[in-house]
């Protein structure tokens, strides 16, 4: 056994070991789905970060920064780390609020319909289940060219690797694990690009090198390497579809069930609010952090084959080896805290939402739960084993935005307008779910060409939208709908304590700062070098660096109004 492998056993079992504690504290269904609803602001945004940040990000999406593309991925980020605030002030704050255990039973109570629980756990089903094939065979691809054993053999484990203690412990253990998992992927980040940067002979060196890279021309500029062979024709398609993937992305962080589902288990709406703010602008800094790793592989090894196993190459080629264990085991902790949140928001779903389980306080819910895990994962992986390897970062964003084009709509709606019906609600979803696979299904067949404003995102989105409108207006909201919506709106005394807002507050200034430093670092250390290196005008670059503290800005100007205009008239001292 080699060091690499060592390590990511190692891990692995330490993983196992917290999910075992955790699971001990396991007694009743809300402790299985919803931690006890006692999570602190820095677990919920270990799960945040964890969840989001799979092998798509260390893997996919650095393929792509790999290949040409760094600032498209950067682009898409800034847009959709808006949603984070978004999401839980306009979203996450009330889902916690309706005590339910997972979205679809929010969706299924606020519009007292047992056949729009249902299809939002089948909707869960589907789009998690694809993310987790596609998590499993990034974790196995990771164990594979560490130990050197066959793809076949370390699917199962890397499946057993996330399945054992998801399995046994739930969401407290996911929650546990996800954190440390965070911690840890977050710092071999920062280790990794430092590393790779130092080999380019320093920061100024490596960008002024990327700037003429003749193997990947304008890598470095706003909108990466376009023409015939790359997916986008012009920089103005490029940057078209980086923002409608950002704000499809956004929709996807505010409701989707891996990102809105951790709200459920926080302490406190202050809690969700905070957790909201920090992640928009931990993800922000980590993307930027690991497109331009992906980047700067170039100038270690130009020919990595395939793209997305560049950080893989780097870690066991070019870096000291204790650095490599950590950037390994690092990534493969991406990879399985992303796995265990799939794995049990799709196991929740058949037990709690597609089943319905007549009485949840009996305590045969539990196991049937966990037998409903296994069952999802076992045909996980073979699933895994069928579909055909290096599609990570495209199919991961089909699944992922599945939520935005079917869940979107009816989400914010069911907070904000009392105008929506069931009947609009159970066919919002279905339409949008329908047009975003229609449309793909027509992409993926080559049966037309789509120009980018047909892109299947936006068609489900506003399918779902004019869905609800023209089914609601049809029908009546009963007085039972009325009555839950309303008490949505009704905010616990216990959330205006004064220190409580305050400290909400500062963190949202404390997000506005970071966007304004972000803005600072990213002009003087990015679009200024590469402006003088690439002997261009540099509007783009600075455009974008502004841009992308900009987006930091307003997520956190958006989370002080919000907490402000919540809580701050009525905040007390106590």
């Amino acid at each position: 056994m080699n060091i690499y492998a060592a390590g990511l056993l190692i891990s692995m079992i330490v993983y196992l070991a917290v999910g075992n504690y955790a699971g001990r504290k396991v007694r009743k269904l809300d402790d299985y789905f919803v931690a006890g609803r006692q999570a602190p602001t820095l677990l919920i945004v270990g799960t945040l970060v964890a969840s989001l940040m799979s092998t798509n990000a260390f893997m996919g999406e650095t393929g792509m920064a790999y290949s040409g593309n760094p600032s498209l991925i950067v682009l898409l980020t800034a847009v959709n780390c808006i949603g984070y605030t978004a999401g839980g002030l306009f979203f996450g704050r009330f889902l916690r609020r309706s005590r339910s255990l997972t979205v679809a039973e929010y969706f299924g109570r606020r519009f007292d319909s047992r056949r729009v629980r249902a299809v939002s756990g089948v909707t869960v089903l589907l789009g998690c289940t694809a993310y987790l094939v596609m998590v499993t065979q990034g974790a196995a691809t990771i164990i594979h060219e560490v130990s050197g054993l066959s793809f076949f053999l370390t699917l199962p484990i890397a499946w057993a690797g996330y399945t054992l203690f998801t399995l046994y412990s739930g969401s407290r253990g996911v929650v546990l694990t996800d954190t440390l998992m965070f911690l840890l992927f977050a710092s071999v980040a920062f280790l990794g690009l430092a590393f790779i940067v130092d080999q380019g002979g320093g920061w100024f060196a490596a960008v002024r090198e990327l700037a003429v890279l003749d193997s990947r021309p304008d890598i470095l500029s706003w909108h990466g390497t376009v023409g015939e062979e790359t997916p986008w024709a012009t920089p103005v398609e490029a940057l078209v579809w980086s923002m409608i993937l950002g704000i499809a992305w956004g929709i996807v962080v505010a409701v989707s069930p891996w990102q809105a589902s951790r709200y459920l288990m926080a302490r406190d709406e202050h809690v969700v609010i905070r957790s909201a703010t920090i992640t928009a602008g931990m993800v922000m800094i980590l993307y930027a952090v690991l497109m331009f790793s992906g980047a700067a592989v170039n100038l270690l090894n130009p020919a990595i084959e395939p793209a997305q196993e560049n950080m893989i190459w780097a870690a066991m080629n070019a870096m000291p080896p204790l650095l490599g264990v950590l950037i390994m085991s690092g990534i493969l902790a991406a990879a399985l805290s992303s796995a265990s949140t799939f794995l049990s928001l799709s196991g929740f779903s058949i037990s709690n939402d597609i089943r319905m389980p007549p009485d949840p306080e009996d305590p045969r819910s539990l196991g049937q739960s966990r037998w409903a895990m296994f069952g999802v994962s076992l045909a996980a992986l073979l699933i895994a084993y069928l579909l055909p390897e290096g599609r990570l970062f495209w199919i991961t964003y089909f699944a992922g935005t599945l939520f935005a084009s079917s869940w979107g709509p009816v989400a914010f709606m069911s907070v904000w307008s009392g105008r929506v019906t069931e009947a609009g609600a159970f066919w919002g979803i279905i339409a949008g779910l329908t047009g975003n696979l229609l449309f793909n299904a027509i992409s993926v067949l080559g049966l037309a060409e789509l120009p980018v404003y047909l892109n299947p995102i936006l068609v489900g989105v506003v399918l779902s939208w004019i869905t609800i409108e023209a089914v609601s207006a049809r029908g009546r909201v009963s007085a039972k709908e009325h009555a839950f919506r309303a008490e949505l709106h009704m905010t616990p005394e216990s959330e205006f304590q004064g220190a409580w807002v305050h400290r909400t507050v500062l963190w949202s200034w404390a997000l506005i700062a970071a966007g304004v430093l972000t803005a600072g670092l990213m002009t003087f250390f990015y679009a200024l070098p590469y402006r003088e290196a690439a002997g261009v005008d540099g509007t783009g670059e600075i455009a974008m660096s502004l841009g992308v503290g900009l987006s930091m800005i307003v997520a956190g100007a958006l989370a002080r109004w919000g907490t402000l205009r919540s809580y701050g008239d009525r905040a007390s001292d106590k």
